[in-house]
Order: structure tokens, then C-alpha cells, then sequence
């Protein structure tokens, strides 16, 4: 009973504190990207190559979750400039502690680092944030802060619409030359190990002009209403704050699940290449897409501060091939509409998303469920990750053991085997509407086929794909594998509970918070 009426007054103190909580942002400095970086050492490698393709952005695709730790890593060695580097979640785990202590040890050398975290996805590293910011060359920012730094949930309760908005944006720039964009987010199941799911992503190292549009919409954050310099919401560090970073930075190296991140980053060649002007980059005509930030605040239904229609606009509407691969797909009437129309009318359209056996969160796949009848009764083909993927990817990539468990978390869509995009933007509600989001629309039949191929060849290995039965309403799942296919009457590798749970989800009205 003590410890239930503890809650309940931390969670009324919470409701009549509400906004009251924030700081002002008075004395804030706005600043921006540094411009003048041509002379560094990434630099002078890519200026060559950027000049022999005007107007072009170099794209190299990051699968491997190995690489696509080291590639962030080695951009923090080579910096000699800037760092900007914006995420959604950032974990204290060992991949985490290590990409701390690049900044870190990038800030001693002179780097000037920016970085930009979601307060959201940061929790239990007040400490360790506080204690970064003290360096006198790294500025922290956290975007639209929770005032309660105890029970976070209660933040939720105090100020739902606005803690319920979130920036899902990924990037990591180096010197305003090179920069990475994609759907990972900072932490071990994101780079190919941990305790529980992997998740399989999909990153892209970008240079050329597209680089200083990355570097715009940073600055658009980094100085709009919702980024707050980290001291006024975490206090000042203590005076043991590098003595704790350096024991933290210590611990993450003496762990045995960090020895072959290490590894890489002394065996990794694609930042090394990128140096050296050796690294194969596809060069084509690329478009940064982004929400304004404005988005977290104005809560209207103002379209001009959304990245949905420009990603729209931009990647144009599908005349032959819609191939989309989202791990939290929830179409909604509009969109589930939308894609029925496309097959229709003779556009071949294939999604790729996880099965509930993947998927981390019920809620999503309840909402994404009690739409697959109606895509399949118009044509549309589904394909379902299983949860198995992480033992065939131990096959042929880079992982270090850990999660048995794959779930897919790439987000990317080809359209007419000609255009790309890779981002942070899940097809859900949550995308469009709530959170913030970023990508780049690439124009590339390149890299448009390779996504054709992996719908032709390696998904249906690596994918449960569903079909409706005769009776035009039930459905049923088929398992391909080298000794022949395997049919599912029920969500294959769920039990009869969480598939009553998901049904149960999916009759409540949740469907725009998801």
C-alpha cells in the first residue's frame, strides 16, 4: 500500500505539472553545420568523385549489421571537423557505450560533436549523458524531453499529446562529407547480437550533396522548440564525470560480447576505402525527405509539416512494381485501399513485413492483421519475416551470436525497379502522423533490382508467405525450405494465446497511436 500511494502522488504531481516541468529555452545558442570541410581528409577523398558526377550523391547500401556498427564507428575515427549524430533510441550496452566513447574520444582530439537523442529512448543514461556533455566539445540536445526523470510513464499521463510525439529520426554525419541514414537506432540488436531479438536493417553511407541536405534538416532540429540542451534537464555532472566514462568505456571493452565489435573496427575496410576514393558507390540522383520538427508541437492537421506527401511525390506512383519491406506496417483504410487499387490495375505489389512470431510489439501486428484479407482478395502478395532468419543470417553475414530471434526492422520501398527508399519511416500511423521521420529517395534501377531480387529469391526462403483460402475469408501460411513447403492454418510459431491477445487488440480503437 506504501509503495501504491507513492505512485499515485508521483503520478498526480505529474498531471499538475504537465509542460510546467521544461525549462525555458532562453540562452539557448543556436548554431549549424560547418561548412567549410572540404580540406579534412574525407574531404579531399570525395571531392574527386563527387566532381566526376555532378549533382549526383554517392550511396553505398549497409546490410551487415557488423559493418554497419564499424562504418559509424570509423566515421567517428576519421572526423576532424564535426560530428552531427541524431537518434531515436540509444542503449548502454556494450555497442552503445563503445559509439559513446567514439564521440568521446573524437571530442579529445578537437571534433566539434553535436548530438541530438529522443529523450524517449534514453532511459536509465542520465548519468552517462550528463557526463558526455561536460566535455567542453560536445553539445547534448535531447528533443522533446520528459520532466519526470523517475516513473517516465507518468510523463504520458501529464502530457500525453505531446510526449505521445517522437523524433524517429537516424543519421550520423562526419564532417558534413559523409553520412549515414537508415533505420537503426544505437544499441546490440541492432548490430547483430544481444540477449533477446535481432533486428534485421538496413542503412545507407551517403556523400555529395546530399550530405549538406542531411546537415539542413539536423540544424532544423537541433535548433527547433523541442531540442533542450541536456544540462538544463539533467543537471550538471558530477565531478567524477570522466573518471565514470572512463570506467564505463573500460567495462565495455573487457566484455567478451565486445571483443569482436573491436574486432571489426580494426578489420573493416568500407570506411578505409571510402578515404582512400576505393569504395564501390552507386551515383545517382538522391532527395533527403523529412518531417519539420514543428510536427511534435502543432498538433493540426497541417499536411505541409509532413514527410507522407513529399515521399509520395517524390518516389511517384507505381505503374509496373510497388516492393515494400516495413516492419511496422499498419495501412489503415487509406492505405490498405490504396495498395488494392495498385494491384488492380496490374501493378505488381509485394510487402515484406514481420509475423507475429517476429513482431516486438502485438499492438502493430494486430493492426497490419485485420487488413491481410482485403490485400489478398485485391492481389497484393505477403510476405511474413520468420523468426528463424537469425539462424540463416549466421550463414552468410557478420553476427556475434546472442537473440536467436530475428525481427525485421528495415524500412525501404522500390518503385518500377527504378526509385529507392531507405529511411526511418515505418507505413503506420505513428510515422505519418506522430513522429518525426527522415530518408532518402534514390534513383536508382540498381538498387531497385536488388530489392526485386530479394523478393524473387531470398524472402520467400526467409518469409512465411500468406494466402488466402478457398473460402475467400481464412488464411494460411506456406514455409518454403530446401526440403520442400510446409502449409499453416494459424499464425505459424504463436500460440493460441498471443494470437488471442492480437485479436483482441485488433477490435479496440488503437489503430492512430500505432
Amino acid at each position: 500500500m506504501r509503495r501504491l500511494s507513492a505512485w499515485l502522488a508521483a503520478a498526480y504531481t505529474a498531471l499538475i505539472m504537465g509542460c510546467a516541468g521544461l525549462p525555458a529555452l532562453e540562452g539557448r545558442n543556436a548554431s549549424s553545420a560547418l561548412a567549410d570541410t572540404d580540406a579534412t581528409a574525407l574531404g579531399r577523398a570525395i571531392a574527386p568523385r563527387v566532381a566526376a558526377h555532378p549533382g549526383k550523391a554517392g550511396i553505398y547500401p549497409i546490410k551487415q549489421p557488423a559493418d554497419a556498427f564499424a562504418a559509424r564507428g570509423l566515421l567517428a575515427l576519421a572526423a576532424q571537423r564535426s560530428l552531427d549524430v541524431q537518434y531515436y533510441i540509444w542503449h548502454g550496452d556494450e555497442t552503445g557505450i563503445l559509439l559513446f566513447e567514439a564521440l568521446w574520444r573524437a571530442a579529445e582530439r578537437g571534433v566539434r560533436v553535436r548530438l541530438l537523442l529522443d529523450d524517449n529512448g534514453i532511459a536509465g543514461l542520465d548519468p552517462t549523458l550528463a557526463a558526455l556533455d561536460s566535455h567542453p566539445n560536445i553539445e547534448l540536445r535531447l528533443y522533446n524531453p520528459l520532466a519526470h526523470r523517475g516513473v517516465r510513464a507518468l510523463n504520458f499521463l501529464a502530457d500525453f499529446s505531446r510526449a505521445n510525439r517522437r523524433m524517429h529520426n537516424k543519421s550520423f554525419t562526419a564532417d558534413n562529407q559523409a553520412a549515414i541514414v537508415g533505420g537503426r537506432n544505437v544499441g546490440n540488436e541492432y548490430f547483430g547480437t544481444g540477449e533477446g531479438v535481432v533486428f534485421q536493417d538496413l542503412d545507407v553511407i551517403a556523400v555529395g550533396p546530399a550530405v549538406r541536405e542531411v546537415s539542413r534538416a539536423f540544424d532544423l532540429y537541433w535548433n527547433s522548440d523541442s531540442a533542450y540542451p541536456a544540462a538544463s534537464i539533467l543537471g550538471p555532472a558530477g565531478p567524477d564525470a570522466r573518471a565514470m566514462l572512463e570506467a564505463q568505456f573500460a567495462a565495455a571493452h573487457a566484455s567478451p560480447a565486445a571483443a569482436a565489435y573491436l574486432k571489426t573496427l580494426r578489420e573493416t575496410k568500407l570506411v578505409s576505402e571510402l578515404v582512400k576514393g576505393q569504395l564501390p558507390l552507386e551515383w545517382a540522383d538522391a532527395q533527403l525527405v523529412y518531417d519539420d520538427p514543428a510536427k511534435t508541437l502543432d498538433t493540426g492537421e497541417r499536411t505541409d509539416l509532413l514527410l507522407l506527401p513529399k515521399l509520395l511525390r517524390l518516389a511517384g506512383r507505381p505503374d509496373k512494381q510497388f516492393d515494400l519491406v516495413s516492419p511496422y506496417f499498419v495501412p489503415g483504410d487509406a492505405g490498405t485501399a490504396t495498395l488494392a487499387e495498385l494491384a488492380r490495375r496490374g501493378v505488381t505489389v509485394r510487402i515484406l513485413t514481420n509475423s507475429l512470431a517476429a513482431s516486438d510489439v502485438a499492438a502493430v501486428h494486430a493492426g497490419y492483421a485485420k487488413r491481410r484479407a482485403d490485400l489478398l482478395r485485391a492481389g497484393v502478395r505477403l510476405y511474413e519475416l520468420k523468426p528463424t532468419a537469425a539462424q540463416e543470417d549466421r550463414k552468410d553475414q557478420q553476427t556475434f551470436g546472442g537473440g536467436s530471434a530475428a525481427s525485421l526492422h528495415a524500412k525501404t520501398f522500390a518503385v518500377d525497379r527504378e526509385r529507392v527508399f531507405v529511411g526511418s519511416f515505418n507505413f503506420d500511423p505513428r510515422s505519418a502522423r506522430l513522429n518525426t521521420e527522415l530518408g532518402l529517395v534514390i534513383r536508382s534501377p540498381v538498387l531497385a533490382q536488388r530489392m526485386a531480387t530479394a523478393f524473387d529469391v531470398d524472402f520467400p526462403m526467409r518469409a512465411y508467405e500468406v494466402r488466402l483460402a478457398e473460402d475467400g475469408e481464412s488464411l494460411y501460411w506456406i514455409e518454403r525450405t530446401p526440403s520442400g513447403e510446409t502449409r499453416y492454418d494459424s499464425e505459424p510459431g504463436a500460440g493460441p494465446l498471443k494470437r488471442l491477445g492480437v485479436g483482441i487488440l485488433s477490435l479496440l480503437p488503437i489503430e492512430w497511436l500505432l
